[in-house]
């Protein structure tokens, strides 16, 4: 894509995500896309053909985001309990900074096979992510534990995108929680040191 192209790109990108956030994908209409990034409606359809690719596309580079923010993180990061700790900060702050959109999440389009062949696939690239830094930790059982701590935060974001006056500093003494119980409980699933 030439410079312009992708600036509009973008911009129908960003549009579409704030409109979805905030109005959920049936009550967003295509002119309200393209009247929110500041380009003709039939432009918006000369990137994208329908409103379901639009948000398939919205989709993706959300969870590809999620994937490479979290990656490079862990990179910085040495210890299991560091590296746990990181997994739930980025996993409820990222919903924390998308409370104002919980409509990407609760209204989707329904029943789009693409979608929820997609969304498999991420969340079974996270749970490799967490998988990994599990192995490296010692863990015995990786891929349940991976889903067990996944599932621990996935029930902790409920409280984010439900309770109007959940604060950062709430989300953080979650995530901080999460790790610390996680690895008290994981130590029985850890490989015995020797001696």
């Amino acid at each position: 894509m030439s410079g312009v192209s992708n600036d509009k790109h973008s911009a129908i990108l960003d549009a579409a995500y704030t409109l979805f956030g905030s109005g959920g994908f049936y009550e967003t209409k295509m002119s309200q896309v393209a009247e929110q990034a500041g380009i003709a409606k039939g432009t918006v359809y000369l990137y994208f053909k329908s409103k379901e690719e639009l948000f398939m596309a919205v989709t993706r580079r959300d969870c590809e985001g999620f994937l490479q923010q979290l990656d490079g993180k862990l990179q910085a990061r040495h210890s299991l309990t560091d590296k746990l700790a990181v997994i739930a900060e980025h996993h409820l702050f990222y919903y924390y900074e998308r409370k104002q959109h919980t409509k990407l999440f609760f209204r989707a389009p329904n029943n789009n096979p693409e979608l929820v062949a997609y969304m498999a696939l991420f969340m079974e690239q996270y749970m490799q992510a967490v998988v990994k830094v599990l192995l490296e930790g010692g863990a015995t059982e990786p891929e349940l534990m991976a889903q067990s701590y996944i599932g621990m935060l996935d029930r902790l974001k409920m409280d984010i995108l439900f309770d109007a006056s959940f604060t950062a500093a709430d989300a953080l003494k979650r995530a901080h929680f999460a790790g610390r119980l996680f690895i008290s409980g994981a130590m029985d699933n850890l490989h015995p040191s020797e001696g």
